[in-house]
Formats: C-alpha cells, structure tokens, sequence
C-alpha cells in the first residue's frame, strides 16, 4: 500500500495514453510544487462520479491510473502539466484533504497479452476508428482517428480504450477490465452500442445543414 498524490477528474485516464492539465487551484498548484522536487513525480488520477473538479466535495471512483509527469509550463497564475497514464490502481481510502487530495493506493495486476488476442485487437481497433471518424464528423472525436498506436498490444488496447468515443461510465468500464480479451470484448461492444446512435445524428446534422440551403 502506498500514500499517492491524487488529482480526481471529470474524466478517466487510461494507462498508456497522454494527459493534459491546466492546473490553476491553490490546493493543486501546492501539490504539483511537492511533486516537482521529486525525482520521478507522479500523481493518481480518479474518475469524479459525483461532484465537480474545482471546489472538492465530489464523490471519487475507487479504480484509477498512475500518471507520470512529463513536462510543466507555468503561466502567470497556473501550471499546465503534460503526463502520461501508467499502472492502475485501487484506492482503499482516503485522506483529509489537507492541502490536497491524498490516497493509499495499491497496484492493480496489469493486462497480459496472448498472441490468440490477435484477431480480436484488429477487429477493435478497425471499429474504434470506424467510429472515431464518424464522431470527428460531429466534432466530438476524443482523438485524430488515424492517430497511430503503439506497437507494444498490451499499450495499443488501451489506447484503441481511449480513442473510442464513450462516455466517462463506459470509459470506467474499460478501466476496470480484468483481461486483455476482455477489454478488447468490451470495446467492440461498447462501440457497436454506440454506432447507431452517432449514425442518427450524423444524418440529423446533415439534415438541418440541408434545411439551412
């Protein structure tokens, strides 16, 4: 069990995939500082299930990603922090928030590759950007869909788990998968689930571009 810096956000960071903040809270900023003298700084980063990011309050989803820091650039009176997902965690709770969040974490046994996975990567990452492409139309693509992966599998499925366009639950999830066939399974069912309804409203999109003629 480890005392990690913690950073919940409105949304999920997956490992393997970038991360960038704006960091402008008094609370943040302290806990950026300390981090810094650091020689490896890094942070957890939770899903906020109930709550906002500025203010605290929230309620903080127990399954999270280590997030290495890579690069900081401070403005006149914020940080903007660039960092990339490592391994996931589990929080077995938390401390006061004084001055900023504070969890004892422990490591959540990472994904194991099997070359019989194969044809399942390929089938995920073909509809992942099947329907990256389709959400670019209506502006909401999370990434480039053409946006190329690792080569390392076990790195790429988790970025193919970033690059799909679902929502924060569905992306939770994802984060929680217990497999790497498993979560290959649930992206291409997630996706699927999702196709139809981009679909609707890329032709409602089309349509009421054609009524403006």
């Amino acid at each position: 069990m480890d005392v990690v810096a913690m950073f919940p956000l409105g949304s999920v960071l997956f490992p393997y995939t970038p991360l960038v903040l704006r960091v402008f809270e008094p609370r943040y900023l302290t806990m950026m500082g300390h981090l810094l003298d650091l020689e490896e700084p890094e942070f957890g980063v939770v899903l906020i299930e109930r709550g906002f990011e500025a203010g605290g309050g929230d309620q903080r989803a127990s399954v999270g990603t280590m997030a290495r820091i890579l690069q900081v650039e401070a403005g006149a009176t914020d940080l903007y922090v660039v960092a990339v997902g490592g391994e996931r965690i589990a929080v077995a709770g938390w401390r006061q928030d004084d001055p900023h969040p504070v969890a004892d974490v422990s490591t959540v046994p990472a994904l194991v590759w099997d070359d019989a996975l194969a044809p399942l990567h390929r089938e995920a990452e073909q509809i992942v950007r099947r329907l990256a492409t389709l959400a670019s139309v209506l502006d909401e693509a999370r990434w480039d869909p053409a946006t190329p992966l690792s080569e390392d599998p076990v790195e790429s499925a988790w970025q193919l788990a970033a690059i799909a366009p679902l929502g924060e639950y569905d992306r939770f999830r994802l984060l929680n998968s217990t497999s790497l066939g498993g979560l290959l399974r649930a992206i291409i069912d997630l996706c699927l689930e999702e196709e139809p309804v981009l679909i609707a409203r890329a032709a409602d999109a089309r349509d009421e571009d054609d009524s403006d003629l």
